[in-house]
């Protein structure tokens, strides 16, 4: 019954808050478009929430179109850590996709605060013509945990919010929603007829025919006992050494984001029914690293971890970690992970004579949401002229930092970026000028140093201090 009840007053909840939705609406909808047909895949079987989106857009309007808007609720465009969209071109076996631009944008007086996106298209959509576009957009911190506090022998359930109907500034002829949760284990879900479920699957639709901006809210409760590992802050400093190396130091701050865990932890239950205790916690967390890395390390606050496994190969290595305690819900670890790699493999040179890193941006980590990631290039001492490529929008900034024997000290590229998600593993470039004198800045200054307390000794051995004639 707490759970129904709890349910109901969830529900009434999200009516409340889209109500002035659909009474603001008929000013706003983009009336020259109008979708044909929209088909949306939620897969729930994560903590990390991916949606896949397919549209047919159809111009009925007298101009050409050059964008389409996506629209999403507020409270889903704060949790949106990635949006991309791509045009599919051709037939069945010769069906090609074709990368869109994807921007943040903005139109008066949107209804609820209701945020959009623009999918710039390749060519105007003429009058008449069609185009289908496939959207995934993936959402992070959008399951509540419910109860929000579990025992070590109770099952994580949870809460997803959304839509039965998409929220569009289009018309939409017809539309169906697919809903995949992790296991056939759901406790409750809004019907909103026609609907059915079979097996991990709710199937919402098909609908015909709703206007701009119409909404139907559902709640779906299940179980969910999949790791909610979050980092909630990461820090990697990646040091360039032209003398053949790259030294990685990266600095975690992880927690479980989960249902709060309650009472006593005890052990011994935990390793004699490991089924059945603490099943939607976590104790192992797998590293994907490049090739060829050495010198690898996995320490906290207290010393060296040893329980770790590394696998390595000529494509890629795979590191093993386990922390000192399982982690429960609401619990957290500090740690950090470091290793080397050969320079030759991410240092190259432009046609133009600069030199630059080539290095992938994101979380290691298989499966994991970063809060706040914050990358730092420490260039070598005399690098002038930083500047960084990332294909996505970052905060970029820069400081100095001092080494051993540094005079002028090394610039460091600030890379920083929240909500990230594996997705966002991709490579980015960091381009800097260097003067090849100043390779040898360091070992003269190892030289002078040990010529000049050679000298003072020789002076030493010579000089006569006593105060005898």
């Amino acid at each position: 019954m707490d759970a129904l009840a709890g349910l109901r007053l969830a529900l009434v909840f999200t009516i409340v808050a889209h109500l002035s939705l659909l009474a603001r609406s008929s000013s706003l909808a983009p009336q020259e478009l109008q979708i044909i047909n929209a088909e949306r895949r939620i897969d729930l079987t994560s903590h990390i929430i991916k949606v896949f989106l397919t549209l047919k857009v159809e111009n009925t309007g007298k101009s050409p179109a050059s964008e389409v808007f996506l629209a999403f609720p507020p409270t889903q465009a704060d949790r949106l850590a990635v949006v991309k969209a791509q045009a599919a071109v051709g037939k069945r076996k010769k069906k090609t996709y074709l990368p869109l631009d994807v921007t943040p944008t903005e139109l008066p007086d949107a209804p609820n605060g209701t945020k959009y996106f623009s999918i710039s298209l390749l060519n105007p959509l003429k009058t008449g013509e069609t185009v289908t576009l496939e959207v995934l957009y993936i959402l992070t911190h959008s399951l509540e945990p419910f109860p929000a506090e579990i025992s070590q022998s109770e099952s994580q359930l949870v809460y997803y919010r959304d839509g039965a109907i998409i929220l569009s500034p289009y018309h939409i002829k017809q539309q169906t929603t697919f809903i995949k949760t992790p296991s056939t284990k759901v406790e409750s879900f809004t019907r909103v007829e026609p609907m059915n479920r079979a097996g991990t699957e709710l199937k919402y639709g098909p609908y015909d025919d709703h206007q701009p901006y119409s909404f139907s809210p559902i709640i779906v409760h299940f179980e969910i006992n999949n790791p909610f590992a979050v980092v909630e802050e990461l820090v990697r400093e990646v040091e360039i050494s032209h003398w053949g190396s790259l030294q990685i130091t990266e600095h975690y701050k992880l927690a479980h984001a989960g249902a709060r865990h309650k009472g006593v932890f005890s052990r011994v239950e935990y390793q004699s029914r490991p089924s059945f205790s603490g099943v939607s916690s976590f104790k192992h967390l797998l590293a994907r690293l490049p090739p060829r890395i050495h010198s690898v390390y996995y320490r906290d606050g207290i010393g060296n971890i040893s329980s770790s496994r590394l696998r390595t190969d000529s494509r890629k290595s795979e590191l093993e970690i386990e922390p000192r305690y399982p982690l429960f819900g609401g619990w957290k670890a500090t740690f950090v992970i470091g290793y080397g790699l050969p320079l030759q493999d991410f240092l190259f040179e432009s046609p133009d004579g600069r030199r630059y890193l080539n290095f992938t941006f994101g979380c290691p980590l298989a499966e994991t949401v970063v809060d706040k990631l914050t990358i730092k290039v420490v260039l070598p001492e005399g690098s002038k002229d930083p500047s960084a490529v990332v294909p996505f929008p970052v905060d970029q900034s820069l400081e100095t930092s001092y080494s051993y024997l540094d005079v002028v000290g090394r610039t460091v590229v600030v890379l920083e970026k929240k909500n990230v998600v594996p997705e966002h593993n991709s490579p980015f470039q960091v381009y800097y000028k260097f003067n090849p004198i100043f390779m040898l800045a360091e070992p003269l200054m190892l030289v002078s140093a040990f010529f000049l307390c050679f000298m003072s000794y020789v002076a030493y051995l010579h000089i006569d201090l006593s105060i005898r004639k």
